[in-house]
């Protein structure tokens, strides 16, 4: 009899990937149990919940958990309408994780500190593959696995500001001006931005979100400034594949954007590159360093942080991992999902091979699959989980057939006005997948005017 005969998998985080695995392992007969951190299923999502997804509710729903629902008389939301955040927890995360074939196995309030193999540290091979996961959870609880399905994001764990990937000088220090992405600019959060000028710093949806809440703001709220700053020489990838985007919310996003920059009511600064920050007299101060040399500086209120996410893979420092030295995926992974190659190509399909560590067992997935890609898509989790879950209970034919199905852009360069010149920069392919936001789903043309503080090159049609 093997060790790991009658343990359960483990699921850490209870968003829409991991509850899609609960799911698969139910129908699979496999034992699971699934720890979340927060106090509620959807924990991160709700912090997101005031903003409409662009991805409609029939990319949102995975097929295993769509299956228990209706056989619990569930009434599935309309599948074209766009769900807010809330409306994702509420109409299907909360109602998913009180089944009675879930919920018994979700403990709330579970963070997990540490996972290593019982009595081996990552040096210890013999025995390595038949001996129990351990993890240990911030109580001092642990708990034994038979396999552990991460799936627990990056939303805790949002990128710097500082251009080189470091904390810009006196960033900790002005932590009373930063903001988190995606602010309630127009609810919870007003308070914080009416009549003052804010800088957003970024250049994905989560930017844009924002981008148009604050646009609305000010045009409610006299004395209300928006500024936005990006580090490459030109918005378009931001603008996205307007009416060519096969989600049309995603399209309109980019659309309403360029227009309120278009119209003066945002100002964009282009190659901006934080160097420091400086509280101020109330305020703060941004410091610019040019290639040149040179700084140069913009005197703000507040700064919100749209600068995207990146995984903690800290709690597996004792199992192996092969993580790939850029994206911090899996090596697999990488190469079909790294923004500087791939960010106006498809996305191929990826299941359990891809996924796989040297440590046998154990599979990041979901948002936390991706590393720092912000690409992510809700239905890439899903169909992730099927084939590891699948793997799991040694089916290994249903693990390979992989199958993708994501909504395409249109265009590949993100520009539809370049697009129609017939040139694809990009690769064969005629249309490619749009950028998403770094969180789970995806969130919510004209020449510009560009105030430039550096020159630099954006590197071709498909740069970052």
């Amino acid at each position: 009899m093997n060790a790991l005969d009658g343990l359960p998998v483990v699921v850490i985080g209870a968003g829409p990937t991991g509850l899609a695995a609960a799911a698969h392992l139910h129908e699979r007969g496999l034992p699971f149990t699934i720890l979340e951190a927060g106090d509620t299923p959807g924990a991160a999502v709700r912090q997101w919940g005031h903003v409409r997804v662009f991805s409609p509710w029939r990319y949102n729903v995975d097929p295993a958990a769509r299956r228990l629902l209706d056989e619990a008389g569930w009434v599935a939301p309309d599948p074209e309408a766009l769900p807010t955040g809330a409306e994702l927890v509420g109409d299907y995360l909360q109602p998913l994780a009180e089944l009675p074939q879930l919920k018994p196995h979700v403990r709330y309030g579970a963070r997990v500190e540490a996972s290593s193999r019982l009595g081996l540290d990552r040096l210890r091979t013999a025995g390595r593959d038949t001996a129990p996961f351990l993890l240990r959870l911030s109580d001092g609880d642990e708990l034994f696995a038979r396999a552990v399905i991460d799936a627990s994001g990056t939303w805790g764990t949002p990128n710097v500001l500082g251009a080189s990937g470091l904390p810009a000088r006196g960033e900790a220090d002005s932590v009373a001006h930063l903001e988190h992405a995606l602010p309630d600019v127009l609810g919870a959060d007003r308070g914080r931005f009416v009549g003052r000028h804010t800088l957003v710093v970024g250049s994905g949806h989560s930017a844009a979100n924002t981008l148009l809440s604050l646009a609305e703001l000010s045009a409610a709220e006299p004395g209300t400034e928006v500024t936005w700053a990006i580090r490459t020489a030109s918005p378009t990838r931001t603008y996205g594949g307007g009416a060519a985007d096969a989600l049309p919310a995603r399209g309109a996003l980019g659309s309403r954007l360029r227009a309120h920059v278009d119209a003066g009511r945002i100002r964009l600064l282009t190659g901006f590159s934080v160097h420091a920050l400086a509280p101020t007299a109330g305020r703060v101060s941004v410091v610019v360093r040019h290639a040149d040399g040179t700084d140069e500086s913009i005197t703000v209120d507040r700064i919100v942080a749209a600068t995207g996410f990146r995984p903690d893979h800290s709690i597996a420092a004792e199992l192996r991992l092969d993580l790939d030295p850029v994206l911090g995926a899996t090596r697999a992974i990488a190469p079909l999902i790294d923004p500087n190659e791939h960010s106006c190509g498809t996305v191929p399909p990826h299941g359990v091979d891809e996924l796989a560590h040297p440590e046998s067992g154990y599979y990041a997935v979901g948002m936390k699959s991706y590393g720092r890609a912000p690409t992510f898509l809700m239905a890439t989790g899903y169909e992730q989980v099927r084939s590891v879950v699948a793997a799991l209970a040694g089916d290994w034919t249903a693990a390979r057939e992989v199958q993708l199905d994501l909504p395409e852009t249109g265009v590949c360069n993100s520009n539809p006005a370049e697009s129609a010149s017939g040139d694809n920069c990009c690769g064969p392919e005629p249309t490619g997948r749009g950028l998403s936001t770094g969180i789970s789903g995806g969130l919510l043309s004209a020449p510009l005017s560009l105030v430039a503080l550096d020159a630099a090159p954006a590197g071709g049609c498909c740069a970052s």
